[in-house]
């Protein structure tokens, strides 16, 4: 055992409990954003001014992608922000700081090996938490965005943050929600993006996509979000 390593029990359980914040951020009601007033019962961990959402821990800044107007929200923790409205836009950024147990890791495995690590143990394994169902569709390796990036493509039967049960008749069955999800290593930080394909549910039986096109989509739209992204060096926890 590396003599380095803290508790790995002590380390899974810590992650486990920010990724699972990831999820209720994802599907639970949201604070609104700016120019809304804060709610200073759920105040931001981060900061946002002029029009810029800034992380807790100083490991990146993005310009906010919703609009107060157009019902747009934002909600974080120390580790994950998620922006959210009714238009059809739901976007999760994790950014967790490596500590001792990540840098191992990471050492030990290499990028992409570590990267397939992360998300199985820590995103997938949540998912599935919040929607038992969830199981990978299909997953790449990018070798040159960002020296090394995963892209995963997840199916959650009745996952969708974007689905509403019909207001009359029988509910039916809730639609598969597909999300994408990009994982990269910038600063020392493991970044999670997640959005939703929310086409998929809201144009119900008109949508006829097909797999392929499906992660074509969402592939271009986690690259367009991580390149508005700008990245800082955060303090390293011991």
């Amino acid at each position: 055992m590396n003599p380095l390593l803290p508790s790995a029990e002590t380390a899974l359980g810590r992650l486990s409990r920010i990724l699972s914040a990831f999820l209720l951020a994802a599907a639970s009601g949201l604070e609104a954003a700016e120019p809304a007033p804060p709610d200073p019962a759920h105040a931001l961990a981060g900061t946002v001014a002029g029009g810029v959402y800034s992380s807790p821990t100083g490991a990146f800044k993005i310009e906010v992608p919703v609009l107060a107007e157009l019902g747009g929200v934002i909600r974080d923790t120390n580790n994950v922000v998620t922006f959210h409205d009714g238009f059809g836009l739901q976007i999760s950024i994790g950014a967790f700081v490596h500590d001792a147990t990540l840098r191992w890791q990471l050492s030990t495995r290499g990028t992409k090996d570590y990267l397939v690590y992360f998300f199985k143990t820590y995103v997938l394994e949540d998912f599935k938490k919040f929607c038992p169902g969830t199981e990978t569709e299909s997953a790449g390796f990018s070798p040159d965005l960002f020296d090394g990036s995963l892209f995963t493509f997840i199916l959650l039967p009745g996952g969708s943050v974007f689905y509403e049960p019909p207001a009359f008749g029988p509910p039916g069955t809730p639609p598969v929600a597909k999300r994408g999800n990009l994982l990269f290593i910038k600063n020392g930080v493991t970044f999670v993006i997640s959005t939703e394909l929310s086409e998929r549910v809201t144009e119900g039986s008109r949508y006829n996509k097909s797999q392929q096109e499906e992660d074509g989509i969402l592939r271009k739209r986690l690259q367009n979000i991580a390149s508005n992204m700008q990245f800082t060096i955060p303090a390293t926890p011991k």
